[in-house]
């Protein structure tokens, strides 16, 4: 940890996740031990940030690598599941008794241990599993997973996925989707025992976190892992699930279409957005703003420490300054106002844009206010310079820019981006109108009160308002005439 502070602290973070392995916490059946647990807090409370424990049981990335060895070393009690072709696969059947009840006890004591030893509710959230599921296979082919399977689909599942009425077993009623919907029901299941349990003892938010399958073409049963909470699967894992309270997508896809389907895919009236984790390379930094203007609740590029690993070629070759400044410029815009955003955000009063490389304009619109049409769009430009020009956008020469603009009243925003330009346009249909600045300041909020330390106005504001990457607030109020 002494090589993750110091990141941690460039980057401007206020909430760190960190693992806590069952193969630590338990390597003697039964016998717990909770000094990395110690550990984390201490340092958490030192460096004055949060925490977000992650829960690597039963499954991390689908196999049971961090389970203790007692477990690994018993397949009889702790069976793994089989393949089609009969022989085992690396993850753990999600029908073994035995296994459910000892991940449930362990996580158990982690909780029962964070309600008496964080009073300062240091730990703010707890992952359950790591991207559960199976890689490789569909699903388990075990005895009692085949006898499960001929069964008739679950009553909940066939409501759920909006097949009420349909009567059959799974590959009766899902065809060639069966295996990974089955698997899902598995292991939803699962899970929500495990999340029940601990939530019983101490009732942390808990969340799952997603391996996704690609957001715009559903590909072949293999492509993706089996079982996990990927889109199609989202209404099996809410039903089944009701103790998991967010069910979070790892987004490691920097094409813009499918960053932003994603988005989409999990933003969902009774499902918070929060992205656990992402890509840690530059071209993933723009998508913050995006995640925030959609009511993200955290969003974690994976992996930002020094401690010389890399997840190179899925993120950045190397963890250095160079590949921590956008990331860090994220968190140095949005932190001093980050309660502000929260507030406006739970009122559908944020919004975001990350650069398309392949269109260099995006307009944001607003909701009404007080039953009253909105009155104006903001427009989001690329490539365009700071001074006047009458070329269109054409884009930056990678695709870097964002924004966010928030509605604080009719005629009143935050702007703040990175890369980009920001202009407003009435937006009152079959009016012919023209935007005036009233007045553009720049400032940040101290203590919840908009302070202001200097006004924008002619040069700075002729030709919109033009952001680099130096971090800038700006509280706009705008008229027509």
């Amino acid at each position: 940890m002494s090589a993750v502070w110091p990141t941690m602290e460039m980057l401007g973070v206020n909430t760190v996740e960190a693992p806590i392995y069952w193969e630590q916490f338990e390597a003697s059946e039964g016998v717990f031990d909770y000094s990395s647990i110690d550990m984390l807090l201490t340092q958490a409370r030192a460096h004055q940030v949060r925490l977000v424990l992650l829960w690597f049981g039963t499954w991390k990335n689908g196999s049971p690598g961090y389970t203790p060895s007692w477990i690994k070393l018993d397949p009889k009690r702790f069976p793994l599941a089989t393949a089609s072709d009969g022989t085992q696969s690396f993850s753990l059947s999600p029908f073994g008794e035995q296994s459910l009840a000892a991940d449930k006890a362990a996580f158990s004591a982690l909780m029962r241990y964070l309600k008496t030893s964080d009073p300062q509710h240091t730990v703010i959230m707890v992952q359950v599993e790591n991207e559960a599921g199976m890689w490789g296979n569909s699903r388990d082919h075990s005895p009692v997973a085949e006898k499960r399977f001929a069964e008739p689909v679950p009553v909940a599942v066939l409501a759920a996925m909006g097949r009420q009425g349909a009567k059959g077993n799974w590959t009766q009623v899902f065809g060639e989707d069966a295996d990974p919907y089955f698997y899902s029901w598995a292991i939803a299941r699962y899970v929500n025992e495990v999340a029940e349990a601990g939530k019983g003892v101490y009732p942390l938010p808990v969340y799952v976190n997603a391996a996704l399958r690609d957001p715009l073409q559903k590909g072949p049963v293999g492509s993706f892992e089996s079982g996990a909470p990927v889109y199609d699967a989202l209404p099996i894992w809410h039903a089944m699930a009701p103790s998991v309270d967010v069910i979070a997508p790892d987004i490691y896809m920097p094409e813009y279409a499918k960053y932003m389907a994603v988005i989409r895919q999990y933003t969902l009236p009774w499902n918070p957005l929060f992205i656990p984790e992402t890509g840690n390379s530059a071209e993933y930094a723009r998508y913050f703003f995006a995640a925030v203007g959609k009511g993200a609740i955290g969003w974690s590029p994976f992996g930002m420490d020094q401690t010389g690993y890399s997840n190179y070629p899925l993120g950045a070759a190397k963890i250095d300054n160079e590949t921590l400044a956008p990331f860090s410029l994220n968190y140095a815009i949005v932190r001093p106002m980050q309660r502000e955003i929260a507030q406006l955000n739970q009122k559908d009063r944020v919004r975001g844009a990350a650069e398309n490389p392949d269109v260099h304009a995006e307009t944001l619109t607003f909701s009404e206010l007080d039953a009253k049409p909105a009155r104006w769009t903001a427009t989001v430009s690329y490539g365009l310079p700071a001074f006047y020009t009458t070329k269109p956008a054409s884009g930056n020469e990678k695709p870097v820019g964002g924004a966010l603009v928030a509605q604080l009243g009719p005629d009143e925003f935050l702007v703040t981006g990175v890369q980009c330009r920001v202009d407003f346009n009435a937006a009152t249909a079959g009016v012919k109108s023209q935007r005036m600045w009233l007045s553009v300041e720049e400032g940040q909020y101290l203590n919840g009160v908009w302070k202001t330390s200097r006004i924008w106005n002619g040069d700075q504001t002729d030709y919109g308002l033009n952001f680099t990457n130096i971090p800038q607030v700006l509280r706009v109020r705008l008229i027509t005439f």
